[in-house]
């Protein structure tokens, strides 16, 4: 296919931060639903469409680097499209400009502005309605004009029309060089005044919002000067030294040589832009934070130039990967340095991941394993498949590493713990598993992991049940059992057959239910959360094995201790109860009635337990209606009521016969 329309889809998110979409192959077509030519953007991987935007005849669409076609919808979404090739971005923008009948030597096809003020300026301004076809005439760059043209400045800034005419007016007359050219006159004589003007006056350029001014502010002769002038704010006593800090302090560092001085040239240049958006220029106010969208953007785009550049780097990607998968080089000190750095770079740390994440995860140096996890996340984000495939292929141990890091977590908080659990849940989500003619990747990865993973998963919490009443509880342990319960429950939901026979034959909800026991309330609640899971089913394989088990009898307990407290475990035990009764799930209805009648009869602030034995005598054919209105409660003359008190939560038959458990 041609290279030419080849690009890749961006949106912007709340951030502010662009998140790449897809990349595919862009084509300008008429659509007829739409009832005009709109971009279509087709997947490159299986054809499916990643976009489809109509014309607008009032979007203000720019081309940005050459490369590079932004716009925003009118529902707030901020797109761009980055191209593989400047002449395929040049077909599309003239295609744009012809729907909209501009010109498409112009970067920008609109004016950007409210319809009030865009009217107020063209009767004030010039009865022209293009932006850009009045010219503004700029003082000369002297000295004796920095006042007039900071003055300037400040007073066009709020306007989009006129600042499109400055704009313009800059990049035609080559201003900003000169500019930075009297920076430096400003400074050999000490000028102060002078250079606070220039602050104000560069301060603007940023304001502008322009690539084409960038890509002047930001080349490499004038880049430090931008920084000089952005020293010597008025509001201070004393010049910031940014460019210290930038040429003596700041130290690249190369693990691995970088040979192509295109390429390091573009890292100086991505370093320095990112240090005067994060530190040099002042915090943007709500009012300009849009008008600094173009220097997000060319930090972002170049980025992607940077990553596109080592991948046709093989010589650095093979040391690259050499060094990683070296055992003693993982180990090092400094390595995870490097593994931060790349952490970007996802389209092509597949490798890196595969070829020495197990290793790294093994160290002993936190700050590798931290560094690992962190690879770890971006691949598994970017590809969950890709993982999948490779774990299956290698038969590797890398998912028992990562549950077994999860479960020695040393942060009282468990924020590895936590990072890695939400990872697992990616990789084990069926809803992004593939399934082609072939093969099944959903059942070949559950039954690896089931096979292989799960017993790692489960052990905290069957050491646990084995413990008996003695069971550890203290915060840090009740934190890590919660977090597996809520990826055992994520697998109920998601996994059916497979967790059924796991559930089933280790007896896992019966020692699930022993947590319940825990001074942790979130604990408990999470046990609580696992069987309201497996009773949501509605599956009577599960059904009779709760049956069978007797497993309401310790939430039944827990219920009667806690009262007549309204909190959340009572609301999350009604609400199970609740959901048997709504959903008639008979089998568990008949259950519930035939053995924890008498046991009930006493929780009349809800209605639950009343409407549930109704809904059992309508099924039987019993005529329990009118019991019910002359007051009968759970018990009645229905049957003898029996239950093994001794199982209850270690609870003494003497106190369970006040709650109307005892005999």
């Amino acid at each position: 296919m041609d290279t030419r329309r080849r690009v890749k889809l961006y949106t912007l998110n709340e951030e502010r931060q662009w998140d790449d979409r897809g990349t595919g192959h862009v084509s300008s077509t008429y659509v007829e639903r739409f009832k005009g030519v709109s971009l279509l953007v087709c997947a490159e991987s299986d054809g499916s469409l990643l976009l489809e935007s109509k014309i607008q005849p009032d979007t203000a669409y720019q081309k940005q680097q050459d490369t590079l076609i932004v716009w925003s919808e009118v529902d707030n979404c901020d797109l761009a499209l980055s191209f593989q090739e400047k002449a395929g971005c040049d077909e599309i923008w003239e295609k744009i400009c012809q729907v909209q009948g501009k010109d498409p030597s112009v970067d920008i096809t609109q004016d950007v502005g409210s319809e009030e003020e865009l009217e107020d300026e063209r009767l004030d301004d010039a009865p022209e309605p293009s932006a850009l076809s009045a010219c503004l005439d700029l003082p000369p760059c002297e000295l004796a004009h920095l006042a007039e043209l900071s003055g300037l400045v400040t007073s066009i800034l709020p306007s989009p029309i006129r600042r499109e005419r400055l704009a313009a007016a800059m990049e035609r007359q080559g201003y900003v060089k000169k500019l930075l050219e009297l920076f430096v006159l400003c400074e050999d004589v000490e000028n102060t005044e002078g250079l606070h003007h220039l602050h104000e006056i560069v301060r603007g350029l940023f304001l502008l919002n322009k690539t084409p001014l960038f890509e002047v502010m930001f080349s490499e002769d004038y880049i430090m000067d931008v920084v000089g002038c952005l020293e010597y704010d008025p509001t201070l006593s004393h010049p910031r030294r940014h460019r210290e800090f930038l040429t003596k302090i700041a130290k690249f560092k190369e693990v691995i040589p970088i040979r192509d001085p295109e390429l390091r040239q573009k890292i100086h240049q991505t370093y320095r832009v990112q240090y005067i958006q994060d530190v040099v220029l002042p915090t943007p106010s709500i009012f300009e934070e849009n008008m600094l969208s173009t220097l997000s953007s060319f930090i972002f785009f170049n980025k992607v130039e940077i990553v596109g550049m080592l991948q046709e780097d093989e010589k650095f990607l093979t040391e690259l990967f050499a060094q990683l998968t070296d055992f003693t080089f993982v180990l090092n000190d400094n390595s995870w340095r490097m593994l931060s750095t790349l952490s970007p770079f996802n389209s092509f740390s597949p490798q890196l991941l595969f070829h020495g994440n197990a290793q790294m995860q093994g160290s002993k140096d936190m700050e590798v394993r931290a560094a690992a996890t962190d690879i770890f996340s971006y691949i598994v984000e970017f590809s969950p498949a890709m993982v999948r495939e490779f774990i299956l292929q290698e038969n590797t141990i890398l998912v028992n590493l990562l549950i077994e890091q999860m479960i020695s977590d040393a942060d009282p908080e468990l924020g590895g713990a936590v990072q890695l659990m939400g990872l697992l849940r990616v990789l084990l989500d069926p809803e992004n598993m593939l399934a082609t003619v072939n093969k099944t990747e959903k059942t070949e990865f559950l039954s690896f992991f089931y096979k292989h993973c799960m017993q790692t998963l489960t052990t905290p919490l069957l050491d646990n049940a084995t413990a008996g009443k003695s069971f550890k509880d203290d915060f840090q342990t009740a934190q890590l059992l919660s977090l597996i319960l809520e990826l055992l429950t994520f697998c109920v939901e998601h996994h059916t057959y497979h967790i059924k026979n796991n559930i089933m034959t280790k007896d896992l909800l019966r020692k699930v239910l022993i947590l319940t026991r825990s001074r942790h309330a979130f604990l408990t609640l999470s046990a609580l959360r696992f069987m309201r899971r497996i009773v949501g089913m509605k599956d009577e394989f599960y059904n009779r094995y709760i049956i069978r088990g007797n497993l309401f009898e310790p939430v039944i307990s827990l219920l009667l201790s806690n009262g007549t407290r309204y909190n959340l475990l009572n609301s999350a035990i009604i609400e199970l109860f609740e959901f048997i009764r709504v959903e008639s799930i008979k089998s568990l209805t008949v259950h519930i009635v035939t053995n924890f009648c008498k046991a009930l009869e006493g929780v009349d602030y809800v209605q639950t337990f009343r409407a549930l034995k109704l809904c059992y005598e309508q099924d039987r054919g019993h005529s329990a209606t009118h019991k019910f209105t002359n007051g009968e409660g759970w018990g009645g003359k229905h049957r003898e009521y029996k239950m093994d008190i001794t199982g209850l939560s270690g609870r003494k038959a003497g106190n369970l016969k006040e709650v109307g458990l005892g005999g």
